[in-house]
């Protein structure tokens, strides 16, 4: 596969939506802004060509809790799917000599929650927006020897339909958890590429701030700054790609409740096989992780069907 076309095939290195967690029981607030893993298989350094493209995640997430000593709480389980729908824009422009990119996305998702030993809420349901996704400049810049590095800033827009503050004040009745983050986040990306003949080795990196508290009932929460990352060895043999991905979160600030610090720092990796498919313009993705370390978080098995193509 040439340059061109793996570009066109695998570089929508963006980082969207919520990996999800329970507040009662880890750091943060109803949800993370990273969607863990949802960029596995991407040229994380490199754009595609000048156009307009559009990407489609199908995440499905079947998790139970694990503490802060690693092992498992029994009696929970979480499942979400989180749909994805992602608009890229390649103006075909030069900015400090890289290529330029702007990007959109506004997931969506359903969750499910079973839990015990005072977690909260339980119940199954509740399908609503997550916060709406705005990404107003992307730079990628193309290096000797097959090296590509790219550079973004994504906004969390509190846009969502409900949030944690309707939880907490009563204001849900369908039984199912919120469907997004109750606080507006920024998130600087970093992404390291080296696409040679059919290899695509990449690393994307994330570091998302929560700017605004979640706020209700006399509390004001203010989640903890978290480092995420997601990682592909993947090699192309004609329409056919073959790989390993893996996914990684490590939250560096605690929370802070009324301006105390809150210390339960998330930690979690995991990994597994990814498989794409070129059919027609159209290229399929299939992924899945199976979470091997984890600390004060939901972690389990992962998969995304992800769909890309130029309109």
């Amino acid at each position: 596969m040439s340059i061109k076309t793996k570009l066109l095939t695998s570089a929508v290195a963006l980082s969207m939506v919520a990996a999800m967690g329970i507040q009662s029981a880890k750091a943060e607030q109803l949800w993370d802004p990273y969607l863990r893993g949802v960029n596995e298989g991407l040229a994380a350094g490199a754009l595609p060509p000048p156009g307009v493209y559009g990407v489609l995640n199908n995440y499905w997430a079947d998790y139970a809790l694990y503490g802060a000593n690693g092992k498992k709480v029994q009696n929970t389980h979480l499942t979400a799917l989180v749909e994805v729908p992602v608009v890229l824009w390649v103006p075909g422009i030069k900015v400090l000599g890289a290529d330029y990119a702007a990007a959109a996305a506004l997931p969506f998702d359903y969750t499910s929650f079973q839990g015990t030993q005072g977690l909260g809420h339980t119940g199954g349901g509740n399908l609503g927006l997550f916060n709406a996704v705005v990404v107003p400049g992307i730079l990628s810049w193309a290096l000797p020897d097959n090296f590509f590095v790219k550079t973004g800033l994504e906004f969390y827009l509190p846009t969502g339909t409900n949030s944690f503050k309707d939880l907490a004040e009563g204001k849900m009745n369908n039984g199912g958890l919120p469907s997004a983050m109750g606080f507006f986040a920024v998130q600087p990306d970093l992404g390291f590429s080296y696409l040679n003949g059919p290899w695509n080795l990449s690393a994307g990196f994330n570091v998302s701030f929560p700017v605004t508290d979640d706020k209700y009932n006399g509390i004001s929460y203010h989640s903890g700054d978290e480092f995420s990352a997601d990682y592909t060895a993947m090699y192309t043999m004609g329409k056919w790609a073959f790989g390993v991905g893996a996914e990684q979160q490590d939250q560096f600030t605690p929370d802070t409740m009324n301006g105390t610090n809150v210390h339960n720092e998330v930690h979690d990796f995991g990994m597994g096989p990814l498989v794409s498919y070129q059919l027609g313009t159209v290229n399929v993705l299939a992924e899945w992780n199976h979470g091997l370390v984890t600390q004060n978080q939901v972690a389990g098995d992962i998969f995304n069907i992800r769909l890309l193509t130029k309109f």
